[in-house]
């Protein structure tokens, strides 16, 4: 489960960013995590009550954004919405694409305290 390798980098920031601004710990976290991200809310969310224990996140609100995957395709240009990262292009059925949106894994903000 990788989810708790990411859970576990997203406590080392946030730790970073305590130490940083010398406050003490984080009221709220909000995380955009792209759909085609590869990562599965209900196990980062298992994972995430062990990695935030006894942290600076363990009493954090966790919001998370999720964002909807988006390509271009490669031969015809069309853009187009994905559900899956292995989608073929709803033009032209073509499967060489450029991702623009939904592989994001980001922490958008942090409310220190």
């Amino acid at each position: 489960m990788h989810e708790f390798s990411i859970a576990l980098s997203i406590v080392d920031i946030a730790e970073k960013e305590v130490k940083k601004h010398k406050a003490t710990s984080v009221e709220r976290i909000e995380l955009e995590i792209g759909k085609l991200s590869g990562i599965e809310p209900q196990a980062l969310d298992f994972a995430w009550e062990f990695a935030v224990n006894d942290t600076v996140l363990e009493k954090a609100k966790k919001e998370i954004h999720y964002i909807k995957g988006k390509a271009v395709c490669l031969e015809c240009s069309g853009e187009y919405d994905l559900e899956n990262i292995f989608d073929e292009c709803p033009f032209c059925h073509s499967y060489s694409k450029d991702f623009k949106s939904g592989k994001e894994l980001r922490v958008k903000s942090l409310t220190l305290i």
